[in-house]
């Protein structure tokens, strides 16, 4: 559960970025900790973490099915979705910012998720999530935004199993709105849609509906939701107001649909909306600032700014200023501990350790990918210095401190073993079944000075205070409850520590901001549907599609879109593509030998189904082939 001590900062004025051509290369794997396994056991947290119906899969085997009459007083199903933090609360705000986190560590880094074998996995905790999102959203309207009362529930100390305390379930609608809450579950779902755009095109496509209605209900309807939902201020107070989460859904939207309303919206509602003013030194569930910035500076690195380039660079700036501040090299920098944590406050410090370190992963490889970098009150920084700096907060987390502590539960030797967690700190009900009731908790289980009967695997604990001290006492809530909202960001930053950068554009594809223009411009090539190569009634068709193009140093850069249909009344199991006259990058497929096979987060074809890749080079559509294939 997190405090509220989230301030905002006061209006900073940034200078504007001179134009920076340098294109640095990162490295392109980083060594020393196991990235991989502490990925593996950052997704499986969020098993312990599920509420409702625990499906077959669930490996956490010390939780049972919980809050199973969830919303059923309100005559709706609310049985899902996730406990927040060490309680047995469903807080919407930091559910959906969470989720949010979470799909835009899978849309960045999926490739390297996929090579570690956890792609599936953090797919799942997406989707239990967005599931619960669906329920909660049952009218365009209305929105379920809490089920469970923080105070009685920390007057009990009980595992979910057992919950006597009330299970309440709390809206917004037109008459009590929540703009910042609506807005966030609209970022969720259109975040998770890209997820699953290729594997689940039908639930990505419902992902988007509500998330179209959500951001329509939330800009039509303005109001802080903790003013609606009242018990949610002592735990989750939006401080920051709504109009981040406005343009944070907007962003979101806009980068899973391309639909221009979205863009403009931003463009338009930059100033007035604080997008281009708040120059901020923390990001996280209340304050999405530096989160919009992000992803509009990344729009604008991608050269779709258009008639809103000016406003788009006002927003980059101020995302850079967030990097500086960072790194020590701004005009107002963070805390520091003597060990090198960056510090914002005693409670949960962890999770801006997590979504700042996250933030200067993503805009690395920007940076990288335009070939450019950031120029700071104290100096340049390159894409390098900014992964190097969230390595060494990952790094930190996991061990690399005065302590010699991993404030990572279950990974390293010395990690904790007190964590101020209902379901971890008592014993399982599949070991006891007896019940364990509101008061008796506390006495039994609360006051025992003794490791958990259950490793909360994966858990990332609030942390250290400003000089590196921690103390393992589960009520020393400040420093040993984990929360969802310190996992999500991590998802990203030790998939891409793990698995290294490979090459991958991050910007897919990179659009000069302000192409010279041309006076006599090459003609575009036709697109053109080329057939494999058996006969007409081939099973696999393949057409091209030119997208884009943009004039660089004299050249004239093509973007195509391949779409592969399977027309058979089968599945295709396997796909064997043959490219030739191929001059530039390629995204969607793996290469295997001379061949191109299926992407790694894709196994099959159903019947009917297309997958997509695109590429870029500055020639005439490449020759697309089958080469062999199977049908089951």
């Amino acid at each position: 559960m997190c405090s509220n001590t989230v301030v905002m900062e006061s209006f900073v004025r940034f200078v504007s970025m001179a134009p920076l051509l340098l294109l640095l290369s990162l490295p392109f794997a980083l060594a020393g900790h196991d990235y991989g396994q502490a990925l593996s056991k950052s997704i499986i947290f969020f098993e312990a973490q599920r509420s409702g119906y625990l499906p077959s899969t669930q490996r956490v085997s010390w939780r049972a099915d919980s809050g199973l009459h969830d919303g059923k007083a309100s005559g709706v199903d609310l049985v899902g979705g996730y406990y927040d933090a060490g309680d047995n609360v469903k807080f919407g705000l930091p559910m959906a910012f969470t989720i949010t986190m979470m799909s835009w560590s899978i849309v960045e880094y999926g490739k390297q998720m996929a090579s570690s074998g956890e792609l599936g996995h953090a797919m799942d905790a997406v989707k239990w999530g967005t599931d619960y999102l669906i329920k909660a959203h049952p009218e365009p309207n209305v929105f379920y935004g809490e089920v469970g009362d923080g105070n009685s529930d920390h007057n009990c100390w009980q595992r979910p199993e057992d919950m006597s305390t009330d299970r309440r379930a709390y809206r917004i609608d037109p008459s009590s709105p929540g703009s910042d809450l609506a807005g966030e579950s609209a970022a969720a779902m259109a975040a998770a849609s890209l997820v699953f755009r290729h594997s689940n095109p039908g639930y990505a496509s419902e992902l988007l509906t509500h998330a179209t209605q959500l951001f329509d209900f939330a800009d039509k309807y303005r109001g802080k939701y903790d003013s609606s939902i009242s018990v949610a201020q002592k735990y989750y107070r939006s401080v920051s107001g709504y109009n981040d989460e406005l343009l944070w859904a907007a962003a979101w939207l806009y980068q899973a649909t391309d639909n221009q309303y979205y863009l403009n919206y931003l463009g338009k509602n930059g100033d007035s909306m604080g997008g281009t003013g708040w120059g901020m030194t923390q990001f996280g569930w209340d304050v999405k600032y530096a989160g919009v910035q992000t992803l509009v500076a990344k729009f604008l690195m991608q050269g779709k700014a258009g008639r809103y380039a000016s406003v788009f660079e006002s927003y980059q700036q101020k995302a850079e200023y967030f990097l500086c501040s960072c790194l020590g090299k701004g005009n107002r920098n963070l805390q520091k501990t003597p060990g090198g944590l960056i510090f914002l406050q005693r409670w949960n410090n962890m999770q801006f350790v997590t979504s700042a370190s996250f933030l200067s992963t993503v805009y690395s490889d920007y940076l990288a990918s335009a070939g450019k970098y950031i120029k700071c009150a104290s100096g340049n920084v390159s894409p390098t210095e900014l992964l190097s700096f969230a390595k060494s907060q990952v790094d930190y987390l996991l061990g690399d401190n005065p302590r010699a502590t991993s404030y990572m539960v279950g990974y390293g030797n010395n990690f904790p073993r007190q964590v101020h967690h209902r379901a971890s700190s008592i014993v399982s009900i599949k070991v006891d079944s007896s019940f364990v009731s509101c008061r008796g908790g506390y006495a039994t289980w609360f006051s025992r000075k003794a490791s958990d009967p259950n490793v909360l695997v994966g858990a990332v604990v609030g942390g250290p205070d400003a000089y590196d001290n921690f103390a393992d006492e589960r009520d020393n809530y400040e420093q040993t409850e984990p929360a969802t909202y310190n996992n999500a960001p991590l998802f990203g930053i030790l998939a891409r520590l793990s698995g290294g950068h490979s090459g991958y554009n991050q910007l897919l594809p990179v659009i000069p901001p302000a192409p010279k223009p041309v006076t006599q411009p090459k003609p575009s090539p036709q697109p053109k549907v080329t057939p494999a190569p058996a006969s007409s009634s081939s099973p696999i068709a393949i057409e091209h599609k030119l997208t884009t193009s943009w004039n660089a140093k004299g050249n004239t850069y093509y973007r195509y879109s391949t779409t592969v249909t399977n027309k058979s009344a089968k599945t295709l199991k396997s796909l064997n593509l043959s490219i030739s006259k191929l001059y530039g990058p390629l995204w969607g497929l793996t290469k295997s030998g001379d061949s191109y096979v299926f992407p790694s987060w894709l196994n099959s074809l159903p019947a009917g189904k297309s997958l997509e890749f695109v590429y870029i080079h500055s020639a005439s559509p490449a020759e697309v082939s089958v080469s062999s294939y199977t049908l089951a």
